[in-house]
């Protein structure tokens, strides 16, 4: 993945006030780069595929490998 830094605050205080599709241009026009824009939050009209009791049910299922030993299998294969 790549960081971009944005220190113009004009810039910033677009990006903040924008909800919607976000369209990037470079100075000729062409585009750059296009992105949802509305950042952790679902598209409207869509809905968990779970309800909230099968969340918490799941949430409540304590099955498989515990964290520590998935943690340590990976240190072991790919180092520290």
């Amino acid at each position: 993945m790549t960081n971009i830094t944005i220190t113009d605050s004009a810039l910033l205080k677009q990006l903040a006030d924008t909800d919607g599709p976000i369209t990037f241009r470079d100075p000729s026009g062409n585009v750059v780069l296009m992105i949802d824009g509305r950042f952790g939050v679902p598209p409207a009209g869509s809905a968990p595929p779970f309800s909230k009791e099968e969340l918490e049910r799941q949430s409540r299922n304590r099955e498989g490998r515990p964290l520590a030993d998935i943690l340590s299998d990976l240190r072991e294969k790919h180092g520290s």
